[in-house]
């Protein structure tokens, strides 16, 4: 007798253009970068972008942190991982969707960390972002429309990644922001959770893609611009 496959092993249908947020994403890590490094505008860019728990009021540090790095080393492994990363979930939610929803995640993720760690504690890097696009992975693996191949993949594999991430970078170390790291995977997991409980991780338009994409591009603009006039403004008034 004939037997109907099951709605939920009907196989993922992987949307376009994942490389595109992720030549984005490199290209806005390494003109900050190149920014940062040459004092653009005459600023200073870490002291006006890091992460900086003792200014909460200063909440376009979360987003600015994200993407300033200390070294060549921190640049290229958070470049990496998160090109491999964000391919992964912009083909599960497509280019624009992902990005926003990464920035979004990790921007909670960092002003969480403001509000927790003690007020002399500083940050900058990725990472955040990189284990917030693990979570969302891992938040979006249950997803009807996933087989349960693909599933256990989108559910694991982000978590061994994390591990193995944290493990390159140094758990141990006092460099690395492991609060930022596991607030990053959090938030993430539960916006992941959040598009599947809602419906909202299926196929998107082209339009809605660009919406969002552009609306990514245009928030950390925007943080960078509040960031470097309030630094202006500040050194004013001083």
């Amino acid at each position: 007798a004939e037997r109907r496959v099951p709605h939920s092993a009907a196989p993922i249908d992987p949307h376009p253009g994942a490389g595109l947020g992720a030549v984005c994403y490199g290209v806005i890590l390494l003109l900050t970068a190149y920014c940062a490094g040459s004092g653009f505008l005459g600023a200073d860019w870490f002291a006006t972008g890091a992460l900086d728990a003792g200014k909460p009021a200063e909440w376009w540090r979360s987003i600015t942190a994200l993407t300033l790095h200390l070294d060549q080393e921190h640049l290229l492994g958070n470049l990496l991982f998160g090109v491999v990363a964000g391919v992964a979930a912009a083909r599960l939610l497509g280019p624009g969707v992902a990005w926003l929803s990464i920035l979004g995640s990790a921007a909670l993720a960092n002003y969480a960390e403001i509000i927790l760690a003690p007020a002399s504690h500083r940050a900058v890097g990725a990472s955040t972002a990189v284990f917030a696009t693990l979570g969302l992975l891992t938040g979006v693996a249950s997803r009807q429309r996933l087989t349960l191949r693909e599933r256990l993949w989108y559910r694991f594999a982000p978590l061994i990644a994390g591990v193995c991430l944290l493990t390159l970078l140094g758990a141990g170390d006092a460099h690395v922001d492991v609060l930022g790291h596991a607030l990053g995977f959090v938030f993430g997991t539960c916006v992941g959770w959040l598009y599947t409980r809602l419906g909202m991780s299926g196929r998107r338009g082209s339009a809605v893609q660009a919406i969002t994409g552009w609306a990514a591009g245009l928030a950390i603009c925007a943080a960078w611009a509040l960031a470097i006039v309030h630094a202006d403004a500040a050194g004013f008034s001083d």
